[in-house]
């Protein structure tokens, strides 16, 4: 079995397709003011994302662009500006976030364990450096915002995930040391497998198996927004994302 795990930005609406970002050459999402090149303040998030290098100088594809607005809670929903329009997460469509990733393999298999971090490019365990992260898994296939998400997801609440320089924040309550967000188990082919109690059939999903849900291939969608906490480009950034697949 050949299995592969790559990263793709979402650049457009539905119809446009993805491109694939070349994270082995050191290629990956930056985060700018109101363009390339242009600085984020201290404090603010960002107002663009670009597919660049490691130094952030490389003028790649422009991606949707996801800012956090308010992070909510496990009772309140955040909000997200998502290229410029704020809507709550639970509203998100998995088009409009910049990163697409995307697991296959050549025959069909389920994933479980799938876990996201936030670190420094050099030890999961790490931190990155001058910079806090907001994270959020969208499980929406409908390209309309009228919808809730599907009932099939790895979190209940519908909030962002802070990693932060040491502290990290999961609707509301504060950890320390390295955190690992679970995404959900067995997504299937773009996102679009939900369970048994699913019930908006306006949301587009074409299964309902769960986590026994096998595939070639696996989608997750990840908003992502960043705040940096000192001047200066943050090269101390990356991103770390691992699972378990089965037959």
């Amino acid at each position: 079995m050949a299995a592969s795990l790559k990263f793709y930005a979402n650049i457009g609406d539905p119809d446009t397709a993805e491109s694939e970002i070349r994270h082995v050459e050191g290629y990956g999402l930056g985060f700018y003011g109101l363009g390339h090149g242009l600085s984020v303040p201290v404090g603010s998030v960002q107002n663009t994302t670009f597919v660049t290098d490691g130094a952030g100088t490389h003028n790649g594809v422009q991606c949707n662009n996801t800012s956090m607005v308010t992070v909510g809670d496990g009772t309140t929903p955040g909000t997200v500006s998502a290229n410029g329009v704020t809507i709550s997460l639970q509203n998100l469509p998995n088009y409009l976030c910049p990163l697409n990733i995307r697991f296959t393999n050549d025959d069909p298999v389920r994933v479980q364990n799938c876990k996201l971090r936030i670190f420094d490019r050099d030890n999961p365990e790490n931190p990155a450096s001058g910079v806090t992260t907001y994270v959020y898994e969208a499980r929406h296939p409908a390209a309309e915002t009228g919808y809730s998400n599907l009932h099939f997801r790895s979190r209940t609440n519908n909030s962002w995930v802070e990693f932060g320089e040491g502290v990290n924040v999961i609707d509301g309550n504060t950890f320390e040391g390295a955190l690992e967000m679970a995404f959900t188990p067995s997504p299937g082919t773009n996102g679009e497998n939900s369970d048994s109690l699913e019930t908006d059939t306006n949301l587009g999903y074409t299964s309902t198996e769960g986590v026994e849900h096998a595939s070639t291939q696996h989608d997750w969608y990840v908003a992502i927004s960043a705040e940096p906490t000192s001047i200066g480009s943050k090269t101390n950034y990356g991103l770390f994302f691992t699972l378990e697949y089965l037959a």
